[in-house]
């Protein structure tokens, strides 16, 4: 291979992309023949599989932030601590976290009630951003012409509602939600389902997730899956479970793009 020292000046950033990538995977002895090995597998991806809460968009953010107002407004403290470790979780599952955190008396009606509320003014106000390298990677999925969809453990109204407040109204024509599956995240259900109606098997398709739930879902499935955390420092087991762990989408659109270097 040539040396970086000699390599196009505008290609070195992603010269540094793979030896930091490979550092990270050798550490972990995920990558047996280091470069070339991803390389392969990442010009074999026949489609892309996207989380949408925290790795598309910064929804859990205005979650959050919507979750502890209400609460405060019935009286309790919702920890920022403990709301990062709803990260990934379906509604069900986080309200049966918040009456184990405070009690079977608490209100879950007042606090949707609550919650939503909170939620409108704050995404009215503010929108919802994107998170960093999303453009990146997208208009490098369709320049290369490779089909991609959305896996969220959302319903379905409420993750095109928040797509519509971050401006991509249009950008996913495959959305596969909470509602579609019998199981949703750790079960393997969505990306099963996304890599179906997106016409590639489940083995040619490149899962992104940014928490643990996800990543076993999206491992479970039998996809690539690379991790993107969005809450450092990243959960360990996420780590171990990856197959890939890059610090951005757009890191995984560099690294893509250097597959054929």
């Amino acid at each position: 291979m040539v040396s970086k020292s000699h390599w196009p000046r505008f290609l070195v950033p992603i010269a540094q992309a793979w030896e930091c990538i490979l550092k990270r995977k050798d550490e972990r002895g995920k990558v047996n023949g280091g470069a070339d090995v991803l390389r392969k597998v990442l010009r074999a991806v026949e489609g892309v599989i996207f989380d949408l809460d925290g790795l598309v968009l910064d929804t859990e953010t205005t979650y959050f932030m919507a979750w502890r107002q209400a609460a405060g407004l019935m009286g309790y403290q919702l920890p920022a601590a403990f709301c990062l470790s709803l990260s990934g979780l379906h509604y069900r599952d986080v309200e049966m976290r918040l009456l184990e955190f405070f009690g079977s008396a608490f209100d879950l009606q007042e606090f949707n009630r609550l919650s939503g509320e909170c939620w409108y003014r704050i995404v009215e106000n503010q929108g919802i951003n994107t998170k960093k390298g999303f453009w990146t990677l997208l208009k490098f999925l369709q320049e290369s012409d490779i089909p991609y969809g959305l896996a969220t453990n959302s319903r379905l109204n409420n993750a095109l509602e928040c797509l519509d407040f971050a401006g991509l109204g249009n950008v996913f024509e495959t959305i596969v939600a909470r509602d579609h599956v019998e199981k949703g995240k750790p079960a393997p259900d969505i990306f099963l389902t996304a890599a179906e109606r997106l016409s590639v098997p489940i083995s040619r398709c490149l899962a992104l997730e940014d928490s643990l739930i996800g990543i076993s879902a999206a491992s479970a499935s039998g996809a690539f899956t690379v991790y993107v955390p969005s809450v450092l420092p990243a959960e360990p087991s996420a780590r171990e479970l990856c197959d890939l762990q890059c610090r951005d989408l757009g890191e995984v659109a560099a690294l893509w793009a250097a597959r054929d270097l």
